[in-house]
């Protein structure tokens, strides 16, 4: 009876601890008076774990705010230099590779175009181990707590990934990786772990339930609902949605999808045939579809496609918000990044006339603050989230 009750001591004080972090990481800088009111926990119980937090160096002071007639409040933050993370953005493309803080501020990154693989699994691998190496270099790895990779496609079982859009099905990418470093490896859905960046640290923080479109050469969207501790994160093949019947042949096998429209390939395709060019697609679509946006200032077929791609982007946020009614649509990945800030009146004029009113007037459309690099920094979030529900504890 004695070791069942230190047992549930024992759990009760690493539940206590993790969700302080997870709150004080996720909200932070706060207060111990903000944990206290937050978590419900009591003022000593919050004054004892954050103490074990600071001197395990997960934590530290930041600085103090002024409080309505009392002494200066305290605020708290995570510690940057408490480790590193490695996240990994394996896309249609590209390898990008990026090493973070603990506070997931940006310490190095590379990028592997995926030209001449053939999107062949070891060679992919190849191109991650690489990278992994390469962003490491000089440093530490003992300091690094986990790498997170984001994949294009399925995960199941911890590894197995099902990814059409490379061909694979079934393809064990963990095996390819986890035998060649030090960490503890971490896969799942780029969408997903987009929707997780954006939620806890971009355009989706403070949103009840955020819709986050990834845009790239796939479209995806993840769908979170806030929650105490971390946000529920969904995703879905909205690219794959029809948005034209009988439209452009999609690389699904389909025609009229979505991504058809707006995938940054789709996108420089079209601008290529107004133009009179040949496309300029693989690794350099992103350089090529900054050069559109950029020429659109002038009009033209570049200012038309731009038109046409808001335009259809807008009735696929008009679906989801007539499905889901979201409180924000947030626009990021790479090709969001590039071309969000051009077409975004698009986009919004599109889902006004296209959503119900009474959920288009209450949905915000923004754009994501993570930058290209999003995706490779929410694979990153997936070895700080175990780190965060394990207390900030690494062993």
């Amino acid at each position: 009876m004695t070791q069942v009750v230190r047992q549930t001591t024992r759990d009760l004080r690493r539940h206590n601890r993790a969700a302080l972090l997870s709150s004080l990481y996720l909200r932070g800088p706060v207060s111990r008076l903000e944990l206290v009111a937050e978590s419900g926990l009591s003022a000593a119980t919050v004054t004892n774990v954050v103490s074990e937090l600071i001197a395990d160096g997960v934590v530290a002071e930041a600085g103090s705010v002024e409080s309505d007639g009392g002494r200066p409040r305290t605020l708290l933050a995570v510690r940057p230099g408490f480790g590193q993370v490695v996240g990994v953005d394996v896309s249609e493309t590209h390898v990008e590779v990026g090493l973070f803080d603990w506070a997931l501020g940006t310490l190095a990154t590379v990028r592997h175009p995926l030209v001449g693989t053939r999107l062949d699994p070891d060679e992919v691998a190849g191109l991650v181990r690489t990278g992994i190496a390469e962003v490491l270099a000089g440093g530490d790895p003992e300091a690094v707590f986990g790498v997170g990779i984001g994949v294009p496609g399925a995960v199941r079982d911890g590894g197995i990934v099902h990814a059409p859009t490379l061909g694979w099905s079934g393809v064990n990418f963990a095996d390819l990786i986890h035998p060649h470093i030090q960490a503890p490896l971490h896969l799942d859905n780029r969408a997903r772990t987009l929707g997780q960046a954006e939620m806890w640290r971009g355009a989706g923080r403070g949103a009840e339930r955020a819709i986050v479109a990834l845009l790239g050469v796939g479209v995806g969207a993840a769908v979170a609902t806030a929650g105490r501790s971390h946000p529920g994160i969904t995703t879905s093949e909205w690219g794959h949605t029809v948005v034209k019947a009988a439209g452009a042949a999609c690389r699904c096998g389909s025609h009229g999808c979505l991504e058809a429209y707006v995938g940054v390939e789709a996108v420089v395709r079209r601008y290529a045939a107004l133009a009179g060019k040949e496309p300029v697609i693989g690794d350099e679509s992103d350089v090529e579809l900054a050069r559109i946006v950029a020429e659109a200032l002038r009009g033209g077929p570049a200012a038309d496609v731009l038109a046409e791609t808001g335009e259809y982007l807008g009735i696929g946020i008009a679906n989801l918000i007539n499905l889901l009614s979201p409180d924000r649509v947030v626009l990021s990945g790479s090709a969001g990044a590039i071309m969000g800030p051009a077409i975004l009146p698009a986009v919004r004029d599109a889902v006004g006339r296209h959503a119900l009113g009474y959920l288009a007037e209450r949905t915000e459309v923004v754009l994501g603050r993570l930058g290209p690099e999003a995706v490779a920094l929410g694979a990153a979030t997936l070895p700080i989230a175990e780190l965060l529900a394990n207390g900030g504890r690494t062993g």
